[in-house]
């Protein structure tokens, strides 16, 4: 077995799917960033195209179509995702793939397709890919992976079975991730309860890095940092993650803000910098910046200038804190 511990529900309801004979043709899994739904979706693959699966539903790891898988080479396993991080998966790709499963499978039992991120398929891809659902291939089965439900087209999830793999239990999760770091609640919260995100979180680049962003963000408030200084600086780093921070910090300073004990706090190990600073901030014009944020996240999907971008953040900043 090789599953997260908080996946056990769900491998029920996968093997479920194979005990009752009623394995979809087209499954939809979906669910948070970084709870392990690719891994989950990859068991069930292996354990489809295993010759002899266990009692409990798993691949063996032994047979020649486990072998296959281990190295990569099994002919009804099909892998479809962008060619680069962050493109789409092509029309290109889907073609190829159509074509190839109009040939029938070559081994006795399934045939899987892996999709993954699903909402990565351009609309041509997606076009494509629908006309395939509407008169599959036999034996074949097409895993989609997502966790962004709403990008899909809706002619695609309705020809879906939907496993939907819901948020781990946060002791749970705790406790694995107390065995690979001692800071498992900071980066857990950092990771709004995602564990892989957590445990990516966890090496010491990441804690220092976000504290570093985090001094030169309290000495623009303090006005002992330049903005646009900030703003070259911060080009280097990884937008997504460096937004998230900007929002989470002033959450937590809105709720610092009107909470005496505030819960649930994204940063609670920076605590003391955060509630001084909340005693002092507008919390009118701190909405407004709140708002200016989340425009930039929409912003970043578009080709601004990411050095305008951060300026314009940072000095948002440095006004409000003069206020």
């Amino acid at each position: 077995m090789n599953l997260y511990p908080w996946q056990q529900n769900e491998w029920q309801q996968l093997r479920n799917y194979v005990v009752q004979n009623r394995v979809p043709q087209a499954l939809l899994i979906n669910g948070a960033l970084g709870i392990g739904k690719q891994h989950l979706a990859e068991q069930f693959a292996h354990a489809l195209l295993c010759e002899c699966p266990t009692s409990d539903g798993f691949n063996c790891g032994e047979c020649s179509s486990c072998l296959l898988i281990k190295v990569d080479t099994h002919p009804d396993f099909m892998d479809v995702q962008p060619e680069e991080v962050g493109k789409n998966i092509t029309i290109a790709q889907i073609r190829t793939l159509i074509e190839k499963l109009s040939l029938k499978p070559q081994f006795e039992r399934y045939r899987v397709i892996l999709i993954h991120p699903a909402d990565a398929l351009n609309n041509a891809a997606a076009n494509a890919f629908l006309k395939y659902l509407e008169e599959p291939t036999e034996r074949t089965v097409v895993c989609l992976v997502t966790h962004r439900m709403n990008k899909l087209p809706a002619t695609i999830k309705s020809r879906c079975q939907k496993l939907t793999v819901t948020m781990p239990n946060k002791n749970l999760v705790l406790q694995w991730l107390s065995q690979q770091t001692n800071n498992a609640e900071v980066v857990l919260n950092l990771a709004q309860g995602s564990p892989l995100l957590a445990q990516q979180y966890a090496t010491d680049e990441h804690l220092t890095q976000r504290r570093d962003c985090f001094n030169a963000w309290l000495s623009i408030a303090k006005q002992q940092s330049h903005p646009i200084i900030v703003a070259e600086q911060w080009l280097k780093l990884p937008e997504t993650t460096l937004l998230f921070w900007l929002s989470s910090w002033v959450i937590d300073l809105m709720r610092y803000r009107h909470q005496s004990a505030p819960k649930n706090l994204y940063h609670a190990d920076l605590n003391r910098e955060l509630s001084s600073l909340a005693q002092h901030v507008n919390p009118i014009k701190l909405y407004e910046f709140y708002d200016l944020l989340l425009l930039s996240r929409r912003r970043l999907e578009t080709q601004i200038n990411k050095q305008v971008l951060w300026e314009e953040i940072l000095i948002a900043w440095a006004m409000l804190n003069r206020s």
